[in-house]
């Protein structure tokens, strides 16, 4: 009879992953669970006091507990409605935008010949996602200023006027926008080629020999191995741009008015502004339940095995 061996396990696989979930659980999960602990208090931070340590961890205050009364309250403020549906604007604007535009230079690099100049054209679409969200915002703010910016010397030579793009609240929103798709559209082109990079070129050239319409190539045989690529970038832009923060706020600070106050620009105003943690918490809160049910959303109706 063969004898039954035991599994065993090594515990230098522990070890291994051991700094990578100490980082996790500092960075990612004990915010969290602060965050929603804080949403469930009336946490005004020149009210709150730090009394003691849990085992030197979790940190305990004396904030009285609101239950549900700031997710009740975050959805009866007018100004928080506004700035969501604002939000979901820039959303249904940018990322079509985004995908159109990175699917036209996908097909573009997919095509044969000139591969030197493809080479240099995907080494430059990784430059806008390489700079930081502040020095877009920085850049953004330099090229739309009324005096002195780059798009206002063109547009004074073309129409010979000089348009107040920051101070105007739809030329705001647009500008914000203008920077926000050149940032992240070389990303959707980047996964978009790397995915009709997986088409097999027999069958593309086959679908090609069977009709001349690029239109129904690209509906029939390519798009299907996109649809992975297609729903990994609705996910991470659909999360990116419900939080997105700096560059809004170093290009208009929400303004001129509201015109430009997304979501993540009002939660912070009412967290360190008005001091409202538990409030402002709620509202992060509920950015992300918006952000989870959204990803299932494209998972269910958009991704495909291919």
């Amino acid at each position: 009879m063969q004898a039954k061996h035991k599994k065993t396990y090594s515990t230098g696989a522990f070890f291994f992953l051991a700094p990578a979930v100490i980082v996790l659980l500092a960075v990612g999960i004990f915010p969290l669970l602060f965050a929603v602990g804080v949403s469930f208090h009336q946490f005004l931070l020149p009210k709150v006091h730090w009394h003691g340590n849990f085992l030197g961890i979790w940190p305990i205050y004396d904030a009285p507990i609101s239950w549900l009364q700031n997710y009740i309250s975050i959805f009866q403020d007018q100004s928080f409605r506004e700035a969501l549906g604002r939000t979901f604007l820039f959303l249904i604007i940018n990322l079509p935008c985004e995908l159109v535009f990175g699917l036209v230079i996908a097909l573009l690099l997919h095509k044969q010949g000139n591969e030197l100049l493809k080479k240099i054209c995907r080494v430059a679409l990784v430059v806008p996602m390489a700079t930081t969200f502040a020095v877009v915002g920085l850049m953004g703010r330099l090229m739309f200023d009324r005096n002195y910016g780059i798009l206002n010397y063109f547009w004074n030579l073309i129409f010979g006027y000089r348009a107040d793009w920051l101070a105007d609240p739809n030329l705001a929103f647009v500008s914000v926008s203008i920077m926000e798709v050149w940032q992240w559209t070389p990303f959707c082109a980047l996964v978009l080629f790397s995915s009709l990079t997986l088409v097999p070129p027999d069958i593309e050239e086959a679908a090609k020999l069977e009709t001349a319409k690029w239109w129904q190539v690209l509906w029939r045989v390519q798009l299907p191995f996109m649809l992975p690529g297609i729903t990994a970038i609705l996910i991470l832009r659909t999360a990116d741009i419900l939080k997105l923060f700096d560059v809004v706020y170093i290009m208009t600070k929400g303004g001129p008015g509201s015109a430009t106050e997304l979501v993540s620009v009002f939660v912070q105003r009412v967290g360190f502004r008005a001091f409202d943690q538990g409030v402002a918490s709620a509202q992060a809160i509920v950015l992300l339940i918006i952000a989870t049910v959204l990803s299932r959303v494209y998972i269910r109706f958009v991704y495909k095995e291919v």
